[in-house]
């Protein structure tokens, strides 16, 4: 690894830190080079590059937006061995403690970033970055994302699409029934789903949802602080809607209540949030179902068996 960040990143010196992290899907370490100390990511799949290039593509525009730190992504490499190479900055994270507060207001300007663009185009004042030596960017008005990402290693279809309810119905739960049909032919997971689809766009009526521009999977483990405030990575991003953030963000741990109150002093609960939450965890615990097993299976039942009710 060594000898590729020298050619590939131009640098005279490269010397692996001791320092190494993952989670379950991809192994990272930690390189100290004349240009500054960088983060690999690792991972040995065949469908790696398309997961870190829609890794890249997502920390690429959220680092954009400006509103919520995350690591500065340099390059995907081909990875000695076969698979693939995320090379990032690093940044010396610790747990999420003292600026959860902070990330919720954050997040939150995050979720405002492109209704406020539309906003700006509205009254003809321009887009955001104007006359500021930024790159303009445009409002988006669909909900999907221009590459494939994956949520895990598992890829999510964003096709763009201008009505959000068919997006999610279509490219986020249907293909992960899919999975569950395929893998083990699950029929009350199937019957289920189809009475749900019939309850779906009742949870959504009187909504007027503008394309949000999401980490995507951001649970605690997701998330962490250094010496300047909260930092958030490992997205599998995408437009959609605001509310579907929060969904693993309650799941695995979840955050403070200080989180909350900052992110929704932002963006107040819409009526029929809670059930709403409940349809967006769904996606959540059938892709842990496809990922890791049928120790999933239940939470996900039992929520489509409480939404259609």
């Amino acid at each position: 690894m060594e000898a590729l960040l020298r050619r590939e990143l131009g640098c005279g010196s490269v010397r692996a830190t001791g320092h190494a992290g993952g989670g379950c899907v991809s192994q990272g370490r930690s390189y100290d080079t004349d240009r500054g100390r960088v983060f690999v990511k690792e991972n040995g799949r065949a469908e790696a590059r398309r997961m870190f290039e829609g890794e890249r593509a997502g920390l690429t525009a959220i680092l954009d937006t400006g509103t919520v730190r995350v690591p500065r992504p340099l390059a995907v490499l081909g990875a000695p061995g076969g698979g693939c190479a995320l090379v990032m900055e690093h940044l010396d994270m610790r747990p999420l403690s003292r600026h959860a507060a902070q990330l919720g207001g954050q997040l939150a300007d995050l979720h405002l970033d492109n209704k406020k663009l539309g906003e700006a185009l509205q009254k003809g004042a321009g887009t955001v970055g104007h006359g500021g030596g930024q790159a303009e960017r445009a409002f988006v008005d669909q909900f999907g994302f221009s590459v494939v990402t994956c949520c895990g290693y598992l890829p999510q279809v964003n096709d763009w699409q201008e009505d959000w309810v068919a997006f999610y119905a279509r490219q986020r739960i249907q293909p992960q029934i899919d999975m569950v049909e395929k893998g083990s032919g699950d029929r009350e997971a199937l019957e289920l789903w189809a009475a749900l689809q019939l309850k779906i766009p009742s949870l959504f009526r009187g909504l007027d949802i503008v394309p949000a521009l999401l980490h995507g999977d951001l649970w605690s483990g997701n998330v962490a602080e250094d010496a300047s405030g909260p930092v958030i990575f490992d997205p599998a991003s995408f437009y959609g809607h605001s509310e579907y953030e929060l969904a693993i963000a309650g799941m695995f741990g979840g955050f403070s209540g200080s989180f909350y109150s900052a992110y929704h002093a932002r963006i107040p609960k819409a009526p029929g949030f809670e059930k709403r939450l409940q349809l967006y965890q769904l996606f959540h615990y059938l892709n842990h179902w496809n990922h890791f097993g049928s120790g999933y299976r239940g939470s996900s039942l039992n929520i489509m068996r409480n939404l259609i009710k």
